[in-house]
């Protein structure tokens, strides 16, 4: 029922958005009629794309194709919101102007409007070219402890992210020879048993002293208890649910709590009390948790190292800016009131649209 109110609500916003585009904007072009009637057809299939991405977003049975086709649609609709954004100023504008000849408010409006195409089109291709970029290795000089860590984060499999991302991905984290590997949740993002062999590429990772987990947001969308019971018995993952791990040889404690969604679906809550009972108090602690704003349920605990991500760096600016209005850090390393650090993962893959503007796709190797 609740997918259905979602559908819903969003394919009226669908509708409403592009309905308006083409009133406000395609409409008042001073343009042939048959430009127009190219753009309002451009216009249609890309809400017919929009629709059917959430119908083949989970189908292994289509193209890849046309997948890349529907996710991209959803990307160029963030852009009509902006286009018609700046429309509406530059209108403003025009108004103002409204006692100038009017060849010259003419020729004004032909120019705002071939600028904001120009412009519309290069965020388009900028995006898209940086969301199929590798991943880049980011080298984080924590300073705390002596061993190297390995965090990916937000891998999203599923869809466009599949078997060949994945395996490449294991080979980048392997030559970074890393002493543990964490995977600070978002993992999957469609049913397990869709992704089940995907899933076990990540066997190949070589970590010296193992690789952990946590429960992203995304896991609870799909059968969560599926997902644990795949990873315990099929993976050498190590999922910390509200528990902690003590390496002996590393002199650490790995805390991983599951994620602040789980207060709003009632189950697999976080529990920060249970998950740091067990920790050898006389070791750092390093604490994995999939959002950043866990920080403000952390208590009387104070872990040397927090790793999260969610926030896939903004993905695709300005909606950085929305982002930041819930999470108190977007990316990168920071320090906390009380001394220790925590590490924002901008993500390994994507959700949505393919792409990625002012933010990198990223395997963070930290030491």
């Amino acid at each position: 029922m609740k997918s259905y109110i979602f559908f819903s609500v969003l394919s009226i916003l669908f509708v409403s958005l592009h309905a308006l585009f083409y009133l406000r904007v395609i409409r008042r072009l001073l343009v042939s009629s048959q430009i127009k009637k190219t753009l309002t057809s451009l216009l249609i299939l890309n809400f017919l794309l929009n629709l059917s991405y959430f119908f083949i977003r989970y189908s292994d049975l289509l193209p890849y194709e046309l997948l890349y086709l529907s996710s991209t649609s959803i990307g160029i609709t963030f852009v009509l919101l902006l286009y018609l954004i700046l429309h509406e100023l530059l209108n403003v504008f025009h108004f103002s102007l409204k006692k100038v000849q009017r060849s010259k408010r003419d020729f004004m409006k032909k120019t705002g409007d071939g600028a904001l195409l120009a412009l519309a089109t290069s965020y388009v291709t900028a995006g898209v070219y940086e969301g199929s970029k590798e991943p880049v290795i980011n080298v984080v000089k924590a300073n705390l402890f002596d061993f190297s860590v390995v965090q990916i984060s937000d891998l999203h499999i599923g869809g466009l992210i599949d078997q060949g991302y994945v395996k490449e991905s294991v080979i980048k984290i392997n030559t970074l020879n890393p002493n543990l590997v964490m995977i600070t949740g978002d993992l999957i993002d469609t049913k397990i048993e869709a992704i089940a062999d995907i899933i076990l590429e990540l066997n190949k990772i070589e970590s010296k002293y193992g690789i952990y987990m946590v429960l992203g947001n995304h896991e609870y969308f799909h059968n969560p208890y599926k997902i644990i019971d795949f990873i315990k018995t099929n993976t050498k993952v190590k999922l910390l649910l509200n528990e902690s791990v003590t390496i002996e040889a590393l002199q650490a404690n790995i805390v991983g709590v599951n994620d602040l969604f789980g207060y709003r679906t009632g189950v697999l809550k976080p529990d920060f009390f249970k998950a740091f009972s067990h920790i050898n108090k006389e070791y750092p602690t390093i604490l994995l948790s999939h959002q950043p704003k866990s920080i403000e349920n952390l208590g009387p605990f104070k872990p040397e190292l927090i790793l999260s991500g969610h926030t896939h760096g903004g993905q695709i600016w300005p909606f950085n800016h929305l982002v930041m209005l819930q999470q108190p850090y977007l990316k990168g390393l920071h320090t906390l009131d009380y001394g220790g650090k925590i590490y924002v993962n901008s993500g390994i893959g994507f959700w949505g649209p393919p792409m990625r503007l002012g933010s990198q796709a990223e395997i963070a190797y930290i030491i």
